[in-house]
């Protein structure tokens, strides 16, 4: 199987900034799905963003839309998330998943079959 290995979490202010990067060996064109989960505590996880790999499709869940931003550097087979606007609604540990189906991202990992990082954690509070 694949590590992926995501960095760049921290302490920000609300209305702060994060740029979110996840290592993922695996992101190639058979596993063409890549994505950032979130959770937060005593809360189940959730997607945040994913992207297709193949066709830049991409998804955003309805609270981030607009202040996030997914994206892949094909070379290194890195995703990043950019985080904007961050509010105390978005402290979380994110994760980075990689699949073989987009659709299975955008949906929430229905089918259970993504691989995940170990997460990094992101505390938005002043």
């Amino acid at each position: 199987q694949f590590e992926l290995v995501e960095s760049g979490g921290a302490l920000v202010q609300p209305g702060g900034s994060l740029r979110l990067s996840c290592e993922a060996p695996g992101f190639t064109t058979d596993y063409k799905a890549g994505g950032w989960f979130r959770q937060a505590p005593g809360k189940e996880r959730e997607v945040v963003a994913c992207i297709d790999r193949n066709d830049g499709a991409t998804y955003y869940a309805d609270s981030v839309k607009g202040r996030f931003s997914i994206s892949r550097a094909s070379a290194n087979m890195t995703i990043y998330l950019q985080m904007d606007g961050l509010t105390p609604d978005d402290t979380a540990v994110y994760y980075c998943a990689i699949d073989r189906s987009y659709w299975n991202l955008r949906f929430n990992d229905y089918g259970h079959t993504a691989t995940y990082g170990q997460g990094t954690q992101v505390t938005v509070s002043s």
